[in-house]
């Protein structure tokens, strides 16, 4: 009987580029070995699993899939314990943005909005949880400040993200005692590849209390804090925003 894995792995979904490759890298360095979920950024993803496999040999584990598959989802987490034995960490990162305003919005953008920012994160979670609670684990989920505070014309993504702060607080009541469940939600800190233009950057940072934007690297520490830093807290959301939600 081989010996088992030495270090805590961690799943990230969308981790090929942007927030999650960051999260990637962050976890990475504190120790984490990955697995890493992309869907359309193989080049990136395929470059950031050399990066780290460079740093620690055999750490990094890599995965397509599309999460609107509902089928697909439980290979994900086979695929970690295939790889390593073990799953301690669940990150649902990926996350489809866009404007879908009232009287142009279609079923398919209520599909693809809904299926990778709440059904994905369910079903995934559902399908890690037991080894998440045999090894003592926790789940963080990205939301968006706008699962509270919504943003106009962007009705479907909102609802979408408010589905998955309910699903954190659902799944912290439900999991416990052996598994955490926490949320992280963004404010400013990487301006969005598509969706909203954000033509009004610096007005929006002049309303935000800490009078500029944040990086990638703030939220990435607010996951491994929450992962591996904060064993009484679940069910909570720590918002890295600079204080924007107070002016929204």
């Amino acid at each position: 009987m081989s010996p088992p894995h030495p270090r805590p792995v961690a799943l990230i979904t969308g981790s090929g580029r942007r927030v999650g490759a960051v999260i990637a890298r962050t976890l990475h360095a504190a120790g984490y070995d990955l697995v890493l979920h992309y869907r359309h950024s193989a080049d990136a993803a395929e470059a950031l699993a050399a990066e780290l496999g460079q740093q620690r040999e055999q750490s990094v584990q890599l995965v397509h899939a599309e999460l609107a598959a509902l089928d697909m989802l439980p290979e994900l987490v086979t695929a970690a314990l295939s790889r390593f034995g073990r799953l301690d960490a669940l990150v649902n990162n990926a996350s489809a943005f866009y404007p879908t305003p009232v009287g142009s919005a279609t079923q398919a953008q209520w599909d693809e909005l809904f299926a990778s920012n709440a059904q994905a994160p369910f079903f995934l979670a559902q399908a890690a949880t037991p080894a998440l609670r045999q090894a003592g684990g926790a789940i963080v989920n990205l939301v968006d400040i706008y699962a509270e505070r919504p943003l106009a014309n962007h009705p479907v993504y909102c609802m979408a993200k408010a589905a998955l702060l309910a699903m954190t607080r659902s799944l912290a009541l439900d999991l416990g005692p052996q598994v955490r469940v926490n949320a992280v939600a963004p404010g400013a800190v990487m301006w969005p590849s598509e969706g909203k233009a954000y033509d009004d950057k610096q007005a929006m940072l002049e309303r935000t209390p800490l009078k500029r934007a944040g990086t990638p690297e703030d939220v990435a520490s607010a996951v491994l804090w929450l992962l591996r830093d904060a064993p009484f807290v679940t069910g909570q959301v720590i918002r890295i925003d600079g204080g924007r939600t107070l002016s929204v």
